[in-house]
């Protein structure tokens, strides 16, 4: 098979940083523990902007970074977008526009599972296309916008996980290659847990008038056993992922993770028996990104000179209710 490359990432992060004392109300100190700790901060995108733009945002500049290198055209693009702006037709076309992407590339994939964990997902898909021989390029985007635009909202901003999502993108690019080879992938689906985090609003389906916000969230009686399986499911597959490249997981340079809160973050890198030096934590300064918390943690360890070449660099995280996991291995 053609070996491929993940060979550059960006990120975008809107400007309005938005306080915890913007939740503040009866339910806002009310955590389960730490499963909705809210962090310090987190971004808010601005009430007119879109996937696209947050997307165009991030892409544009690793885009030209990759014409300099000589790169070619785009042939695929793959996104994930946490709420999107619009019904049916997804962002992968819009984005390809605005970005004036020529020729236009054969693949645009919208991709509406995989959450928190998409972009190793999304790195899979690419992968295979590229090692397939049916494309030399793609470009990965993944959008969180619910923080702004859905709990930031007067009837939900009170509620315990409002504080706890930001808003940002993380794109990356693929080539084919052995410049920066992805390893391996290992992916998990927990189809018994899809129905475990709702989409509530009363009584009504989502799209039926009434009144009421709309909100996501798990069911209280459910929220031991999503903890529980997050705790299990990102050593779970980073292990697996270890096992068949056959190294420790002490060797693991860079364990990139998502985000979702300190509790999971500390969890898994004891499990893993990480340094935390090893494992960077944007949660604090973005609060939980969704999925795009894996490409924005890499992006920024990246420009912090925290990733050597030659490093082996582990991506990995879990989505929802533990319905997905998955975990990726990048020699940079």
């Amino acid at each position: 098979m053609i070996p491929v490359s993940l060979v550059d990432v960006g990120s975008y992060l809107p400007e309005r940083s938005v306080g915890t004392e913007f939740y503040a109300g009866q339910d806002a100190q009310d955590t389960e523990g730490a499963m909705f700790s809210p962090p310090a901060a987190r971004r808010h995108a601005a009430p007119d902007e879109s996937a696209t733009d947050m997307a165009v945002a991030a892409a544009l500049p690793m885009l030209e970074r990759r014409r300099e290198r000589g790169d070619g055209p785009v042939d695929v693009v793959l996104t994930n977008v946490s709420l999107p702006d619009r019904a049916f037709t997804g962002a992968g076309a819009d984005i390809v526009a605005r970005l004036g992407l020529a020729p236009i590339p054969e693949w645009i994939i919208d991709v509406h599972n995989s959450g928190c964990a998409a972009f190793v997902y999304l790195m899979k898909l690419g992968r295979g296309l590229i090692a397939s021989g049916q494309a030399r390029t793609a470009l990965i985007c993944c959008v969180q916008n619910t923080a702004g635009q859905l709990f930031a909202r007067p009837e939900l901003r009170g509620r315990k996980h409002a504080p706890v999502p930001g808003d940002g993108c993380g794109v990356g690019f693929l080539t084919a290659g052995d410049e920066s080879p992805i390893l391996d992938v290992v992916t998990h689906h927990g189809v018994e847990y899809a129905n475990d985090m709702t989409l509530s609003a009363d009584t009504r389906k989502y799209w039926e008038p009434g009144e009421g916000e709309i909100d996501i969230g798990f069911t209280d009686s459910k929220v031991k056993q999503i903890v529980a399986r997050g705790n299990q499911l990102v050593p779970q597959v980073t292990r697996e992922l270890c096992e068949r490249l056959g190294t420790p997981t002490t060797d693991i340079d860079l364990l990139v993770t998502n985000q979702p809160n300190r509790m999971f973050l500390h969890n898994w890198r004891e499990d893993l028996g990480l340094k935390p030096e090893r494992h960077p934590d944007t949660f604090d300064r973005y609060g939980n990104l969704f999925g795009a918390g894996i490409p924005v943690t890499l992006s920024q360890a990246r420009d912090d000179g925290k990733i050597d070449k030659g490093d082996l660099v582990v991506l990995s995280g879990f989505a929802h209710a533990g319905d997905f996991a998955a975990a990726a291995a990048v020699r940079w």
